[in-house]
C-alpha cells in the first residue's frame, strides 16, 4: 500500500482490513493519494515564519485534494423509532472521496492540540458503524519530522546567518514577550547558558512542535489502544524530506 509514498520515506500504517478494501473497492485512492503527496513539499522557511491560522503546506495540500474530488462534506446522521427523533449527530470531514462503492474519509493533522486525534477516531468509528464510510485516512507528521525538526531549524539558522531575534525580523518571525523572555534566560542563566542557536531551536520547537501536538506517535498510541476500532484505517506520517532548503 502506497509504496512509492514509502520509499520516499512516508509512514504508512492500514489497520482493520483497510488494506483489502482499498486495494479491491477503491483503487483509485492509492493513485490520488500518491500523486498529492509524491509532490508534496513545505520551504523551511515557511516552518520559521509559521503566524496564526492554518499552515501554508497545508492549504496547499487541502487544494490539490479538492482538485482530485476530495472536499469538504458533511454528515448528518438522525435515529427514529416509529417517526420519533432519538438522536440526531452532525460531523464535518475535512476531505471525503465520493465513489460507486462508498466513501473514503481523510483529515490532515499536521500541528493541531494531540486530543483531535480522539476526536477524528471517534467520528470514523460512528460514521463506520452508521454505514456512512468505508475506511477513515488520517495524514500527520511522521516520526522523522517530528525528531528532526530541531536539526532543521538549526540548519535554517546556519545557513542564513542568523544570530539574534533581530536576524529572524526578516523572514516573518515575530516572538512574544514570553518567547523573548525564555530565549533570553537560557542564554544568560549562570548555570550551564546555551547559545542563541541552542536557545532558539529548543524554544521553537518546543513552543511550536511539541510533544502534545499531533504527530505518528500520538496516533499511533492511540490506534494501539482501539481508539476509533472497529473502523478500517490508512494511517500517513509525512518524512522530514518533505522539508526544502533553498
Amino acid at each position: 500500500m502506497l509504496h512509492e509514498l514509502q520509499k520516499q520515506g512516508y509512514q504508512v500504517e492500514v489497520v482493520s482490513h483497510a488494506r483489502a478494501i482499498l486495494e479491491v473497492d477503491f483503487p483509485e485512492v492509492e493513485a490520488e493519494l500518491t500523486d498529492v503527496l509524491k509532490e508534496f513539499k513545505i520551504p523551511i522557511k515557511e516552518l520559521i515564519a509559521g503566524g496564526g491560522g492554518e499552515a501554508k503546506g497545508t492549504q496547499r495540500l487541502r487544494n490539490a485534494l479538492a482538485e482530485r474530488q476530495w472536499p469538504k462534506f458533511h454528515f448528518h446522521v438522525e435515529r427514529k423509532v416509529n417517526g420519533k427523533l432519538l438522536e440526531s449527530q452532525s460531523h464535518e470531514i475535512d476531505h471525503v472521496r465520493e465513489l460507486p462503492a462508498g466513501r473514503i474519509a481523510l483529515e490532515i493533522e499536521w500541528n493541531n492540540k494531540d486530543p483531535f486525534f480522539d476526536r477524528d477516531l471517534e467520528n470514523y468509528k460512528r460514521l463506520h458503524a452508521d454505514g456512512a464510510i468505508s475506511v477513515g485516512v488520517i495524514i500527520t507528521r511522521g516520526t522523522s519530522l517530528h525528531e528532526k525538526m530541531r536539526d532543521m531549524v538549526g540548519r535554517f539558522l546556519d545557513e542564513n546567518r542568523i544570530l539574534s531575534l533581530d536576524d529572524l525580523t526578516h523572514w516573518g518571525y515575530e516572538p512574544t514577550s514570553r518567547q523573548k523572555a525564555s530565549i533570553s534566560g537560557l542564554i544568560n542563566r549562570v548555570k550551564e547558558p546555551l547559545t542563541f542557536r541552542e536557545a532558539f531551536c529548543r524554544k521553537f520547537v518546543a513552543d511550536k512542535f511539541g510533544e502534545a501536538t499531533t504527530h505518528w506517535r500520538k496516533l499511533d498510541d492511540r490506534v494501539r489502544r482501539g481508539v476509533g476500532n472497529p473502523c478500517p484505517l490508512l494511517l500517513i506520517g509525512l518524512p522530514d524530506s518533505i522539508v526544502e532548503f533553498p
